[in-house]
């Protein structure tokens, strides 16, 4: 079986990106976090024993996003030129839709970055409260949209 990422002779290789020419790439992904509703207004009103979930968890976020190679083997490093983390969080449910937000101006896209900030983001939540509630769940983590490169602009129906 043959893979493009893998040269003759079975060993593994990053894809070729140095003949593409650099154009601005976004990525925006997302991630529910289910809690207690009690959990979340702990979290809301500051009063979770680790300090400020958010907070914390925006700067985890960000954090990723700049070491996506180092989790991903074959992610190409990018000079990353913005990444921002959004919380939208609803007391009555308990969930919380984590938000990423990614650019650089290179010659592949970042939808990984977005991907691996908005994952780590929604697990730092779960490091912070799984001491007031252990059933925390993170679910549906996935890319909302992309822009840049040749294949152009994607955004996921219904969002």
């Amino acid at each position: 079986m043959s893979f493009n990422h893998f040269d003759d002779k079975g060993n593994a290789v990053m894809v070729d990106m140095s003949g593409k020419e650099p154009t601005l790439r976004t990525a925006v992904a997302a991630a529910l976090v289910r809690m207690k509703p009690e959990t979340l207004g702990a979290v809301l009103e500051g009063r979770t024993a680790k300090g400020g979930v958010f907070a914390v968890a925006c700067l985890a976020g960000i954090a990723a996003a700049k070491r996506t190679p180092d989790l991903i083997p074959l992610a190409h490093p990018l000079a990353i030129h913005h990444a921002a983390i959004e919380f939208f969080p609803d007391a009555g449910t308990g969930e919380v839709r984590v938000e990423s937000r990614v650019k650089a101006f290179e010659r592949t896209g970042v939808e990984m970055e977005a991907m691996i900030s908005v994952s780590i983001a929604a697990l730092t939540i779960y490091d912070m409260c799984k001491g007031m509630d252990k059933g925390i769940t993170i679910d549906t983590v996935e890319l909302l949209s992309k822009e840049g490169g040749k294949s152009g602009p994607w955004k996921r129906e219904g969002r």
